[in-house]
C-alpha cells in the first residue's frame, strides 16, 4: 500500500513556475507507476502526465507537453512535477496516484490504486 501527499501549490503569475512534489510511504515505491492529474472547478479530473516505475518514460498531455516535466527520485520516495510557462488555464487542483500493474505511462485514472489529497495551483493572468 501507498499513501501519497502532494506539496508545492499556491498562487502564480502567468508565464511562471512551479514544482509539485509528490511525496509517497512504503518499501516498494519504485514498483508504483506515478500519474499526475488536475480538476478544474466543475470540470472532470484530466490526466497531466505520468512516470513509469524506473522513470524511463513518461507521457504527457497534449495540453501541457513541453511545459511540464515529470521526474522521480525513488531512493527518497518523491515524484516532480515541474511545470513552467503556467497560463490560466492550468489553473486546478493538481493530484498524483500510483498503480502498481503497469511498468508504462498509464493515462486512465480508473487504472490509479492510490491517490493523493491534492494541492491547488492558481494561475493569475
Amino acid at each position: 500500500q501507498v499513501h501519497l501527499v502532494e506539496s508545492g501549490g499556491g498562487l502564480v503569475q502567468a508565464g511562471g513556475s512551479l514544482r509539485l512534489s509528490c511525496a509517497a510511504s512504503g518499501r516498494t515505491f519504485s514498483r508504483y507507476a506515478i500519474g499526475w492529474f488536475r480538476q478544474a472547478p466543475g470540470k472532470e479530473r484530466e490526466f497531466v502526465g505520468a512516470i513509469s516505475w524506473s522513470g524511463g518514460s513518461t507521457g504527457y498531455a497534449d495540453s501541457v507537453k513541453g511545459r511540464f516535466t515529470i521526474s522521480r527520485d525513488n531512493p527518497n520516495n518523491i515524484v516532480y512535477l515541474q511545470m513552467n510557462s503556467l497560463k490560466p488555464e492550468d489553473t486546478a487542483v493538481y493530484y498524483c496516484a500510483a498503480e502498481s500493474r503497469f511498468d508504462m505511462v498509464v493515462d486512465d485514472l480508473g487504472l490509479y490504486d492510490y491517490w493523493g489529497q491534492g494541492t491547488q495551483v492558481t494561475v493569475s493572468s
